[in-house]
């Protein structure tokens, strides 16, 4: 969607609030043993105290208040009867709905120590998310963040999963347009586009593909991955985080 309302404004703030505080809530819970379906009431629980609702529950009726992906599952994992274990790399993807309108954002958490490789395959992932931030101006088009994304996580050698995207969102999870994190053309972003920015990277070479449970995206060659996310509002300056 695109916005000019300060009202309309202030409800997405709204929404960002409670995804900001639901993912810092689990990720103070997130250590060895925990279940990932533990972490998912602890999300229920912050939605409940807002009057916010899950937006995967609402758009594609997914079984899970949140998206819970650990190691190679890039995104999508359902929450269940996994315990997390010590070396992990769990990613907590968040999107509230609140009033009507949507925000979504994710940050990868790492489960006790991890393995060097996968310290730097999440501070990648940061470090990209941030110059796709940057270059996130009215005037620029859309591939610009796919250029920054894709060079950052590249030159840290690594390789992004082509195939997921950010994407518009408002008044629904999925909006136009799409923001792969690839150098393309694309459309112009503009005053007033809400849309997500999200590295999604592995430490291989970033093919994905569905699950058997038809939800969960993994990468093809059993690597590790990293995903962060925020929600923003472009302006002619620097966006508004609206998930910070």
């Amino acid at each position: 969607m695109s916005i000019d309302d300060p009202d309309e404004l202030a409800a997405l703030r709204a929404a960002g609030r409670v995804v900001a505080e639901t993912i810092r809530e689990m990720a103070r819970r997130v250590r060895p043993g925990v279940t990932t379906a533990e972490l998912d009431e602890v999300a229920a629980q912050v939605f409940a105290r807002h009057g916010a609702r899950s937006g995967p529950m609402l758009d594609y009726d997914f079984p899970g208040t949140t998206c819970i992906s650990l190691d190679d599952e890039c995104v999508h994992g359902i929450p269940g009867k996994r315990r997390l274990r010590e070396g992990q790399l769990v990613k907590l993807d968040v999107t509230a709905e609140l009033d009507g309108f949507y925000a979504d954002a994710c940050r990868t958490v790492q489960v006790g120590k991890v393995k060097p490789r996968e310290q730097r395959l999440s501070a990648a992932a940061q470090s990209a998310l941030r110059l796709g931030l940057e270059a996130a101006r009215a005037g620029n088009n859309v591939g610009a963040i796919g250029a920054a994304v894709q060079a950052e996580v590249e030159r840290r050698g690594f390789n992004v999963c082509a195939e997921l995207t950010g994407h518009g969102i408002g008044r629904r999870i999925h909006e136009e347009p799409d923001v792969p994190n690839i150098a393309w053309d694309g459309p112009e972003l503009t005053n007033g586009l809400v849309i997500t920015v999200e590295p999604i990277i592995a430490a291989g070479a970033g093919e994905v593909y569905v699950d058997d449970d038809g939800w969960t995206i993994r990468t093809e060659d059993g690597s590790p991955s990293a995903h962060f996310e925020h929600t923003i509002v472009i302006t002619d300056a620097a966006p508004i985080l609206l998930t910070a």
